[in-house]
């Protein structure tokens, strides 16, 4: 199957001057109508301008609207790959075990501790270089939410998508997200992997450190990042009011605690090490300091080669459109105006 990228993709930003422009000629065009209305009924304007057209300008700006919508698509550079080859680099694996219980709504880390989660996981994903990795969710159950790729934007796009009802089973099982990474890596032998846990570290359903020794006798490290503050935070009810927090069934506001001891012993355990992520700078600069001491080994990846481009239809759009905007006048032709294909004419009865 081929696969369709742009070699230059920052120029499609420029797609947003199409709108912007569109809306400036509205508003020009309306000023310009008001100021007409001015001097009398529009239907008495006409007929005094017989040749201008209130129509043929508009029609000419979104054909030349479409032209530069084509022409930036050519200065992107749409390409098509065509042939899949197995390359060899050197990294490492790495899969996150994302924790997505009601207690990541939390907001003592702002704007919470999900959200700042996944920022952590974007800028950790910008700064791999030919490394695997994947994603998975986890609550009561944990979930595959990305297989091991190489393919660093679609793991953005799937993160963009995580947020707490991904799991359907509340609760926080660590250890199962734990022995799920380690059946999620790849097959290839002899190379380093890793796993990395962000949570808040309140488990409340397994053995979280049993699991990391299982895996650190496998030869996988297990790193653990903590989302939160020790002295807690309520938890936000989601679609309540902006001040209503989940309470338990004595009525009272359940404090979400940040649970440092156990992520620390997960950490020893699975041979990694615990990052606090209070400042997320920080966190990630630490966290990738840590991978970087596993030796990278060569890995298999996948990719598309031999990309043929494919401007030259985008291209010849964009040239016939400017075609056509050149051919369409903005008065009416004087001797074209009274022509009408579709008239018949009438013989007079009896004749």
């Amino acid at each position: 199957m081929d696969i369709f990228r742009f070699a230059h993709p920052n120029y499609l930003y420029a797609l947003a001057l199409i709108p912007v422009l569109a809306f400036i000629y509205l508003i020009v065009a309306r000023r310009r109508k008001k100021n007409l209305e001015k001097f009398g009924n529009m239907e008495v304007i006409s007929s005094l301008m017989p040749d201008a057209s209130f129509v043929r300008p508009t029609v000419k700006l979104y054909i030349l609207l479409f032209a530069l919508f084509a022409l930036i698509i050519v200065m992107a550079g749409p390409q098509f790959g065509t042939k899949l080859e197995t390359v060899k680099r050197k990294g490492i694996e790495i899969i996150i075990a994302l924790d997505v219980s009601n207690s990541m709504n939390a907001t003592d880390i702002q704007p919470s501790r999900l959200e700042r989660a996944k920022r952590a996981i974007a800028r950790l994903v910008d700064k791999l270089n030919n490394d695997r990795i994947g994603i998975i969710v986890f609550a009561g159950e944990a979930y595959t939410q990305l297989p091991v790729t190489t393919d660093y934007p679609s793991a953005k796009m799937f993160l963009n998508t995580i947020n707490t009802d991904i799991v359907p089973t509340q609760g926080t099982a660590i250890g199962s997200a734990i022995d799920l990474a380690m059946k999620s890596f790849s097959d290839q032998k002899d190379i380093n992997r890793a796993i990395i846990v962000i949570t808040d570290g309140e488990n409340h359903e397994d053995n979280p450190v049993e699991a990391a020794k299982r895996a650190a006798a496998k030869g996988i490290r297990v790193y653990t990042v903590g989302m939160g503050l020790p002295k807690g935070a309520p938890i936000p009810v989601k679609g309540g009011q902006k001040n209503e927090f989940m309470k338990d069934r004595q009525g009272n506001v359940v404090i979400s605690k940040l649970d440092e001891k156990t992520l620390q012993e997960v950490a020893i355990a699975g041979n990694g090490a615990y990052i606090p992520a209070n400042n997320i700078r920080s966190g990630i600069n630490h966290l990738l300091k840590q991978l970087s001491n596993l030796e990278k080994k060569e890995i298999d990846s996948k990719v598309y080669t031999d990309y043929e481009d494919q401007f030259q239809y985008f291209a010849g759009l964009a040239l016939l459109l400017l075609l056509l905007e050149l051919l369409i006048l903005e008065r009416k032709n004087r001797h074209l105006k009274n022509i009408d294909l579709f008239q018949v004419e009438t013989r007079e009865e009896g004749q």
